[in-house]
C-alpha cells in the first residue's frame, strides 16, 4: 500500500505543476481576460487548445513508469479543458495527447488503451461543457475522471495478457483514479476568476455607492465645509491616510494625517496633481516620498466632459495603490464627478427659480403702492390727519416689504401686513368693508405678499362692486400637526366667474387679476401647487395650502 500512496503523492505533484501554471497564467491580465470570456474567437480557442494539449502532453513525458505503465494525468488535462472550453479544447487534447502516447510506445502494453481513454475523455468533457451546470463542472468532472481511468484499467486487463494486466492494474489503480480529484481542483481555479472578480467588484461598486449616498447632501450644498466633509467621509470609509479635493487651481479641502502642518506649508498644487491636470489621467505612485506618504492616487474629476479638478487619496505606506483600489476609486471619482455636475444643475436651477419668484414678487408692489397711493389720494383734502397716519402705515409696510423681498418671514407678520394694507383700504371704503381674522395661532413662515394680494383681489372685485356692505374673512388653519395648513380669504361679492377660474388655470388670466397670477406662480413654485378658487353664494373663495412636511422644514433650518 505504500508504494501505492506515494505513486498518489506523484500524480498529485504532477497535478500541482499544471495548477501552478495555471495559476501564474490566471493572473496575468491577457490570460485572465481569455479565460474569463464567455464567447472566444476560434483564434483564441486555438490558443487554449495548444496550451492544454501541451499539459497533456507534458504529463506522458513526466509520467511514473510502473511495470511498463505510466502512472500520469493526461486525463486530468484532457478532461479540465474539455470542461472548461468546449470540443475546440478537450477533444485535440485527447486526440494528439492518445496519439502522442500512442506513438512513443507503441509495443508498450498500456498504449492502446490510453488511446482510446484519452480520445473518449475528450469526448467525454465535450458532453459534460455542452449538457451540465457550470457550477457543477467541478463534480461531473471528478465522476468523469473516475469513469475514464475505471475504463483505462477495463481495457488494460482485456488487451495485455491477464497476469501482466492485473499486475499493472494493481500498481496504478488506486493512485490513478484519485488522482482524479485534482480535475475539480484545476476546474475551481478557472472558475473563481468569474466568482473572485465579481466578488471584488461588487465589494467596490458597494463601497463607492456607499460613499455616494453619504456624500449627496454635501455635494448640494459645494461650499468649501461640505468639500472637506465629503474628503473625511472618503477617508474613512476606505481607510485612506488623507483625502483632497482640487480644482484646477488650488486644494478645496485636505482632511487626515498632520492637517495643520499642511494647510502650514500649502503652496499651492502639487507637481503630482499639476501633472495629472496637464495630462488628464490618473497619477499612481506606490514608491513616492511625498511629505510622509509612500503611496499617492490622483484621480481627474470632470464637469460636462471638461476638466474642473482631482480627487487625491493618500497613504504613508508603498504599495498601498492596489488594483482593486484604483478601480473603486475610479468609479468613484465618475460618481463625484456626476454628482458636482448634478449639484451645479440644481444650483442654477434654484437661482432661475428665486429670480423668477422674485421677479413675481417686485411685480406685485408698484401694483399695491398705485392702489394703495390712490386711497391716500382721496383723504388728502377731506381728513388731512387719517391721510398721514396712513402714509406712515404705508410707509412701514413698503420698507418692511423691502427688507424681506426674498425670504420667509413668519406667519404673524406677513398678517400684520395684511392689517396695514386693510387699514387704508378701509380708509377708502369706510362702513362698507368689514374684515374678519379666524387664525390658528401657528410658528409657520411664508413668502411676504402672500396674503395681501388675495385680500386685495377680494376687496377690489368683490367687495367694490357691489352697493352695499362686504365682508373679508381671512383664515388660517391647521386641524391636526401632520395636517397641510390652509390660508383662505373669502369675501361677500359678487363673485368670481367661472372663465377667470379657468383662465387662472390655463395661465391665460387678464392683467386686471395680476395679484392672482403671481401668487398662484409663486405658489407653484415654492409648493409645487395651486391656487383653489371657489364660487361662493354670495362671494368667492380664494384658498391654498403649505404642505406640512414643508413647514417642518422650515421650522428645523
Amino acid at each position: 500500500m505504500l508504494p501505492q500512496l506515494m505513486m498518489l503523492v506523484g500524480v498529485f505533484e504532477r497535478a500541482a505543476l499544471i495548477l501552478m501554471v495555471l495559476f501564474i497564467l490566471t493572473h496575468t491580465s491577457r490570460f485572465q481576460t481569455l479565460f474569463r470570456k464567455q464567447n472566444h474567437h476560434p483564434l483564441e480557442l486555438g490558443v487554449i487548445s495548444v496550451l492544454f494539449v501541451f499539459f497533456a502532453v507534458f504529463s506522458t513525458y513526466t509520467g511514473i513508469h510502473v511495470d511498463g505503465s505510466l502512472i500520469n494525468v493526461r486525463i486530468i488535462a484532457i478532461l479540465s479543458g474539455g470542461i472548461l472550453f468546449g470540443p475546440l479544447v478537450g477533444i485535440p487534447a485527447g486526440v494528439i495527447s492518445g496519439l502522442h502516447r500512442y506513438l512513443i510506445d507503441i509495443h508498450g502494453p498500456t498504449s492502446l488503451p490510453c488511446l482510446i481513454t484519452s480520445v473518449a475523455a475528450g469526448v467525454l468533457a465535450t458532453w459534460i461543457h455542452f449538457r451540465c451546470r457550470k457550477e457543477n463542472y467541478w463534480f461531473w468532472g471528478i465522476i468523469a475522471g473516475i469513469i475514464c481511468e475505471a475504463a483505462t484499467m477495463t481495457l488494460i486487463l482485456f488487451f495485455v495478457p491477464w497476469s501482466q494486466g492485473l499486475t499493472i492494474v494493481k500498481a496504478i489503480a488506486f493512485p490513478m483514479i484519485i488522482g482524479t480529484v485534482s480535475i475539480g481542483v484545476m476546474v475551481q481555479l478557472v472558475q473563481s476568476l468569474d466568482s473572485e472578480n465579481d466578488r471584488v467588484a461588487a465589494k467596490q461598486a458597494k463601497l463607492a455607492l456607499d460613499i455616494a449616498n453619504k456624500t449627496l447632501p454635501y455635494f448640494r450644498e459645494n461650499t468649501r465645509q461640505s468639500m472637506r466633509e465629503i474628503c473625511n467621509i472618503i477617508l474613512h470609509d476606505i481607510g485612506a491616510d488623507a483625502v483632497a479635493i482640487t480644482d484646477v487651481s488650488e486644494v478645496l479641502a485636505y482632511v487626515g494625517e498632520d492637517e495643520q502642518r499642511y494647510w502650514e506649508n500649502y503652496h499651492g498644487l502639487s507637481s503630482f496633481t499639476r501633472q495629472a491636470l496637464a495630462d488628464d489621467r490618473m497619477v499612481i505612485q506606490n514608491e513616492v516620498e511625498f511629505d510622509g506618504f509612500h503611496s499617492l492616487l490622483i484621480i481627474p474629476l470632470h464637469e460636462g466632459g471638461k476638466l474642473t479638478g482631482t480627487l487625491k487619496i493618500y497613504y504613508r505606506r508603498g504599495y498601498k495603490i492596489t488594483n482593486a483600489l484604483r478601480e473603486m476609486a475610479v468609479g468613484l471619482s465618475h460618481v463625484i464627478s456626476t454628482q458636482l455636475e448634478v449639484s451645479k444643475v440644481e444650483k442654477l436651477k434654484q437661482m432661475a427659480t428665486k429670480a423668477e419668484f422674485s421677479a413675481l414678487q417686485n411685480k406685485i408692489n408698484p401694483h399695491f403702492l398705485f392702489n394703495s397711493l390712490n386711497a391716500i389720494s382721496s383723504l388728502i383734502r377731506m381728513r388731512p390727519d387719517e391721510a398721514r397716519e396712513l402714509i406712515a402705515r404705508l410707509a412701514d409696510f413698503l420698507r418692511y416689504n423691502l427688507k424681506h423681498n426674498e425670504d420667509l418671514i413668519a406667519i404673524d407678520e406677513e398678517l400684520s401686513q395684511v392689517r396695514d394694507y386693510i387699514a387704508i383700504e378701509q380708509a377708502r371704503f369706510g362702513k362698507k368693508l368689514t374684515v374678519h381674522f379666524d387664525v390658528d395661532s401657528l410658528a409657520i413662515k411664508i413668502p411676504s405678499l402672500m396674503i395681501q394680494p388675495l385680500v386685495e383681489n377680494a376687496i377690489q372685485h368683490g367687495i367694490q362692486p357691489v352697493k352695499g356692505p362686504g365682508e373679508v374673512t381671512i383664515r388660517v388653519k391647521q386641524p391636526t400637526p401632520e395636517a397641510d395648513i390652509e390660508i383662505a380669504v373669502m369675501d361677500s361679492g359678487i363673485g368670481i366667474r367661472e372663465e377667470v377660474i379657468r383662465q387662472l388655470e390655463q395661465g391665460e388670466i387678464s392683467s386686471n387679476h395680476i395679484g392672482l397670477t403671481n401668487v398662484n406662480q409663486r405658489i407653484h413654485l415654492l409648493y409645487g401647487r395651486s391656487l383653489k378658487l371657489r364660487r361662493l353664494e354670495p362671494g368667492t373663495e380664494v384658498k391654498f395650502y403649505i404642505p406640512a412636511a414643508f413647514d417642518s422644514k422650515v421650522s428645523e433650518s
